[in-house]
């Protein structure tokens, strides 16, 4: 009996176009393709066929990353958006800022004011008792 395993979470599913790739790992592939493989054709005469491999190897792996590369449904050029938004375009302003109480507590005109106000309250403490 023919049977087809269907995953539990449907969301997760991509159609695929064509080779069993997405359309957009297609679409970053051939752009890919497409600034690659001229570079290498047109370097290696000058810079011999490693070099010019190389270089080609290295002008195209952002785009593969692009095409492959996703993080919690987001795709990498989103997260990276998100990164530099956060990091350098809003200005990082602290919701919550607290107050030094030591610093007020050891300041001259608190630490006077609770004197007198202990000396008072010693006097009123005292003046209740003789009456």
């Amino acid at each position: 009996m023919a049977y087809v395993s269907v995953p539990k979470d449907l969301s997760k599913v991509k159609t695929k176009v064509a080779l069993n790739l997405t359309k957009r790992q297609l679409v970053c592939f051939g752009i890919a393709a497409l600034i690659g493989v001229p570079i290498y054709l047109l370097t290696r005469k000058a810079l011999g066929n490693s070099v010019a491999a190389l270089l080609m190897i290295a002008v195209m792996l952002p785009f593969f990353f692009l095409g492959i590369y996703e993080k919690d449904g987001m795709p990498a050029e989103k997260i990276m958006l998100n990164y530099v938004r956060y990091r350098f375009v809003w200005p990082g302003t602290r919701p919550y800022k607290t107050e030094n109480l030591y610093k007020l507590l050891s300041s001259k005109d608190i630490v006077k004011q609770s004197k007198e106000a202990s000396i008072t309250s010693k006097r009123k403490v005292t003046v209740g008792k003789e009456k």
